[in-house]
């Protein structure tokens, strides 16, 4: 007879609640697709009515495309890169610096800038010292 994990589950316990998680995980990023989707049909409705496109609607679109990205990538990988939300931190804080513009205090400006800069270097080291998958 096999000794029980220490956590009281049997093993086909556990196989019906990770079965159970990934279900709520594929639900929730389609509902993220979704939601997402319909943001952008939103957004171009709205600079459509405004005959008005500014940089803070193309970082928008930018945003909205990463976040289709990083469930893309999920599809594809059956794991979400943790670099997506680094790329998707990094333009909302550019599109907030580009959305208070000239009213914004000189301080507040180095220290999003400092943020960008701190996420690029994360971002960069993720990359270049990527642990082999195993």
């Amino acid at each position: 007879m096999t000794p029980e994990p220490s956590d009281g589950l049997s093993p086909t316990d556990r196989a019906r609640a990770l079965a159970a998680f990934s279900v709520v995980e594929r639900g929730l990023l389609f509902l993220i697709t979704v939601l997402t989707l319909g943001a952008v049909a939103l957004e171009l409705v709205r600079v459509w009515q405004a005959q008005n496109i500014n940089l803070a609607d193309i970082l928008l679109m930018f945003l909205y495309t990463e976040v289709i990205g990083m469930v893309a990538a999920f599809y594809a990988n059956s794991q979400a890169p943790v670099i997506y939300p680094i790329f998707i931190a990094i333009t909302a804080l550019a599109r907030l610096i580009v959305l208070q513009g000239k009213e914004m205090a000189p301080q507040s400006i180095i220290f999003e800038a400092s943020a960008i800069l701190l996420l690029a270097v994360a971002a960069t080291i993720l990359i270049r010292f990527r642990l082999p998958r195993g």
